[in-house]
């Protein structure tokens, strides 16, 4: 019995221990102001017989668009757009403090940042007292306001995260918003508000939605509603009450008085001839009226502020302290309106109070269209080279997030000096602003998204050196080969011994394809246990050889298939052979088919174009034919519309594309290791079909650019795969990387549409995969970026990878989507890889789920020169044992010295298999290998509030509905943790090394 007590209060002594390091202390004390009533507490009181109009003060700031984050934050080239964030938040400031009635809201958490550090003690101060006050009040409160096509969940995660945490650490919980803000991104994923709700919101709010869409909520009511966001999360978990702001999230028309805007001020002198009093309120009491008739309730929502405004803030907050003091005179002449201050969150409140009941929506709000001609799909794939970056990166920073921990303190301080994750993060963060990977911004805006990538990556490979010295016990220099998608790679093409590391992110084992800019003809490579791996030397394609344009001088590539364990390395040496066999022989001719055991991929032999694929193991077969083609960009002299395609919109000028050639050139390769046709359609555009010995998947390897406009017509360029699957027009894409939606052609789930772009209007996007099945057979497509696409045939799918136009879509950035650089002066050049997989329906998400997760999550390469020392560790796995297929270690990041932040995550929707769709339970003392679990406590999903205290509100739906059975369990020990299916669950590890 004495021995149980001790275990007990060695537990409770490492439960208080693990506080001291969490975000922030349970029922953490406020400061000592006297008047700390922040959140809903601060809110104004309203009238409940009348109708209650709250404005809502705020500035939308681009975290980067027609100006660069610093450009936007200092107030530089106003030449390009007036906009200085620093001095909206210095005039902010000044107002609130002239009256405890006004408010303001505050998003972008990047900028809020940079100008907090730059405040004296004295500021901070009076800002906090704001904050306590609810006089300020964030909203939204990530780095940036993301995108929600083209981010994947989990940098999305990341970004919120990082945001979220400087408002709890800077402010406490009266900086936690209540509210998710998103008034400016081109569409809305169900992903998004999934993960909102998780993270603790009440409720969310945007501005845009595609116009048939508003038209007919705006005649039933139903612009407010009960998103259900998943449909494997068991109801309320995924439930986010959603609601659309009725003027985008500008001020309504004749009321908007920031020093950008023409409409006149409230001029309240009798004595004056202008004096305009009785005109304003008028105005403005037929304009709440009208917006009443709208939206259910007795409240309505008014955003007063838009793009970079309250630079001057007096302006606006005059006339809006004059607007509510006349407009509510009129209730003691009978007028039922009245109007406050107020927040998104108050709103919200008051929308709870009133106890209704909502309209369900279970789809997304995917694909938006202002007009009828006017649909924003294009930026599902603009910019293909930077989304593929950011992809990249975002691997790049799980990598070094998680090398950061399994080295310990020797990773940010070691050998190769000082380094820090902390830039990449910033960047990335940076990074999925809604005009960022979208690829909506001027095009030196993206120049400065990717250096600042690259700058991240540069600080990241620091940490990544240091940690690898430490868990191998070598200090040898390693190099990085960022390159190696267009065979540059210096050590590898001069050196005649060097060592190969490949690290693992993924908490399962991998076996990677690895192929390297060689000079030489024969090689031999041995693993760490060193036996020899099976290689070969094939030439360089001609394709790579322009695309590299004189980066590199290596004649051949060495191909051999690497094998790392999870979340760990192994090492490979490699030697080059003084006397070998000559290079693997090129066939000008398409073969037939090439095959391994489980794959048979056919050819045309006339053509060169794939004809078929077959599994093997399954005895599937189905036809299949892929091409390259363009679709004519519009230029806007159209009699239907004067739309042109531009960075956000996507408007060809015919339903029916041109075909880049019937025919391809090929060359054709076949080895032990791989076998590969080389297709050549046009001087720029070209592809591999690739199908490597041990892989159940085809991979195609596109290469498109410079795309020629010397014919004046701008072009965008998609690959189509069509195939007999009877597909009935329906395909599959996943939602930012997680969940999987079903879309038809020319149908939308919620109202009866009229498909004006037969193309345009039936793209959708496609964050890692897409699929189209029937009975029998499912093909699925992985990508390796954010890309557009759609199934405009029955049984074909089509995905735009690259686009040059000569005309901007009057959208903002006047700027054509026309990329070029130093070393692509004639236009820039995409290489990317869609991998497709054949499997029966049933099974299918057993092999696409992993093959999506390793292709966001690629081995990283590291190579050092000469050989090692015989003490070198050569192979390691910072797990105890490999996780199970459904669980995907989503992030583990060093939080402070002593703790550790780890989310695992369910990555199987509840109905996609019969095998990895059950509930996992894990030991968390039992996952690590290098580090002792001695204390745990579970979070929110955005890691900024404690998991037990989070509290949302509850809405009731139109829907009637069954009642929900609990089917999460309570977790088997302190230690053990449940997932169920598309569960992400987080947690603060107080861990040390063994």
């Amino acid at each position: 019995m004495a021995a149980g007590c001790w275990q007990l209060l060695s537990l409770l002594f490492i439960l208080c221990e693990i506080c001291s390091s969490l975000p922030v202390e349970r029922h953490e004390k406020q400061q000592d102001d006297d008047d700390v009533k922040c959140g809903y507490q601060s809110c104004h009181a309203t009238k409940p017989a009348m109708l209650n109009v709250h404005l809502v003060p705020h500035t939308h700031d681009d975290v980067g668009w027609l100006k660069t984050v610093d450009q936007y934050f200092y107030g530089d080239r106003n030449d390009i757009q007036h906009a200085g964030v620093q001095y909206i938040l210095d005039s902010v400031v000044e107002q609130l403090l002239k009256n405890p009635d006004r408010r303001f809201i505050y998003v972008e958490t990047a900028f809020f940042y940079r100008w907090w550090r730059r405040q004296s003690a004295d500021v901070r101060q009076t800002v906090k007292r704001l904050v306590n006050q609810g006089r300020l009040e964030f909203v939204n409160g990530g780095w940036c306001m993301s995108d929600e096509a083209a981010t994947h969940y989990s940098a999305v995660l990341d970004q919120m995260t990082m945001g979220l945490r400087f408002l709890n650490q800077t402010f406490g919980p009266c900086a936690r918003p209540r509210v998710a803000w998103h008034i400016d991104p081109f569409g809305h994923a169900r992903e998004h508000a999934s993960m909102f709700a998780q993270m603790g919101y009440d409720g969310f709010f945007f501005g845009r939605v595609d116009y048939q869409d508003r038209y007919r909520r705006m005649r039933a009511k139903e612009q407010e509603l009960l998103w259900r966001a998943s449909d494997s999360l068991s109801p309320p978990m995924a439930d986010l009450f959603t609601g659309i702001l009725p003027n985008g999230y500008n001020p309504p028309e004749g009321f908007c008085w920031d020093q950008s805007c023409d409409d006149p001020p409230i001029k309240d002198d009798p004595d004056l001839e202008d004096y305009n009093v009785d005109d304003v309120v008028e105005r403005f009491l037929n304009v709440a009226n009208a917006q009443s008739l709208v939206y259910k309730s007795n409240h309505i929502i008014m955003t007063m502020g838009s793009d970079f405004q309250y630079e001057n803030a007096n302006l606006w907050y005059k006339n809006l302290d004059k607007l509510i003091r006349y407009v509510n005179a009129r209730q003691s002449n009978g007028s039922r309106v009245n109007v406050l201050y107020s927040t998104p969150s108050c709103y919200l409140q008051e929308l709870h109070r009133s106890n209704l009941t909502w309209a369900l929506k279970t789809d997304d709000f995917f694909p938006y269209a202002d007009d009828a001609h006017d649909f924003w799909t294009g930026y599902f794939s603009s910019r293909p080279a930077l989304k593929r970056y950011e992809r990249l990166s975002n691997s790049n920073l799980q990598t070094c997030n998680q090398l950061e921990v399994l080295g310990g303190r020797a990773s940010t301080s070691g050998p190769f000096g000082e380094g820090d994750s902390l830039t990449l993060k910033r960047a990335m963060a940076v990074a999925q602003h809604h005009d960022a990977v979208s690829g909506t911004e001027k095009q030196h805006v993206a120049n400065d998204y990717a250096r600042r990538l690259a700058d991240g990556w540069q600080r990241c490979q620091v940490v990544v050196s240091n940690s690898l010295a430490a868990l191998s016990g070598s200090t040898a220099e390693r190099v990085y080969c960022d390159s190696l998608n267009v065979s540059v790679c210096p050590i590898t093409e001069s050196s005649q011994r060097f060592s190969v590391n490949v690290f693992n992110p993924l908490a399962r084992p991998v076996a990677w394809p690895v192929r390297l800019p060689v000079n030489g003809t024969a090689y031999s490579v041995s693993d760490a246990d060193g036996r020899s791996v099976d290689c070969e030397v094939v030439s360089v394609s001609r394709a790579t050889r322009d695309v590299r344009r004189n980066r590199g001088f290596a004649v051949n590539e060495l191909l051999f298939r690497a094998r790392a364990p999870a979340l760990g390395f192994s090492t490979y040496s490699v030697s080059l052979l003084q006397d070998g066999p000559p290079p693997a022989s090129v066939r000008s001719r398409a073969p037939k088919s090439i095959w391994n055991k489980y794959l048979r991929v056919t050819f045309d032999p006339e053509t060169g174009l794939l004809s078929g694929l077959d599994n093997l193991e399954t005895k599937q077969s189905i036809s299949l034919t892929q091409n390259f083609y363009w679709y004519n960009a519009s230029d806007g002299n159209n009699s239907k519309s004067k739309q042109p395609s531009g960075a956000y919109i996507f408007r060809p000028n015919s339903s029916t594309p041109f075909v880049i050639s019937t025919t391809a050139e090929t060359e054709t390769i076949q080895t032990s290791v791989m076998q590969e046709v080389r297709q050549q359609f046009a001087p720029w555009a070209s592809q591999v079909v690739r199908l490597h010995t041990d892989s159940r998947v085809l991979e195609l390897e596109w290469t498109v650019g410079p795309i020629p406009i010397h014919d004046d017509l701008g072009k965008e360029v998609i690959t189509r795969l069509d195939t007999d699957v009877e597909s009935s027009g329906i395909f599959y894409t996943d939602s930012n990387g997680r969940e999987v939606l079903q879309r038809k052609k020319d149908f939308r789930p919620t109202w009866n549409l009229k498909q004006s772009e037969p193309i345009a209007g039936n793209y959708y996007p496609i964050n890692s995969r897409a699929f189209i099945k029937d009975d029998k057979d499912q093909l699925t497509v992985v990508t390796d970026r954010s890309q557009g696409g759609g199934s405009i045939h029955n049984g074909s799918l089509e995905i735009m990878l690259h686009r040059r136009l000569l005309y901007d879509d009057v959208r903002g950035v006047a700027e054509a989507l026309n990329e070029t650089s130093d070393l692509f002066p004639d236009g820039l050049v995409a290489r990317g890889r869609l991998l497709l997989s054949l499997e029966r329906p049933a099974i299918a998400a057993d092999v696409h789920r992993p093959l999506a997760e390793e292709a966001v999550l690629q081995p990283l390469l590291t190579f050092t020169e000469g050989d090692l020392h015989p003490n070198t560790r050569l192979e390691f796995s910072g797990l105890q044992a490999a996780l199970p297929p459904a669980v995907h270690l989503l992030t583990l990041s060093q939080w402070d010295d002593d703790s550790v932040l780890l989310r695992l995550e369910h990555q199987f929707q509840s109905w996609e298999s019969k095998i990895n769709s059950e509930p996992v339970t894990l030991d968390l003392q039992k996952l690590f290998s290098t580090l002792e679990v001695v204390g745990v406590s579970e979070l929110n999903l955005s890691a900024n509030q404690w998991k037990e205290e989070m509290k949302r509100f509850h809405w009731t739906s139109q829907t009637v509905e069954k009642p929900q059975k609990k089917t999460f369990k309570e977790d088997p020990s302190a230690w053990e943790v449940t997932l169920h299916p598309m569960e992400i669950r987080t947690f603060l590890l107080r861990a040390s090394f063994r």
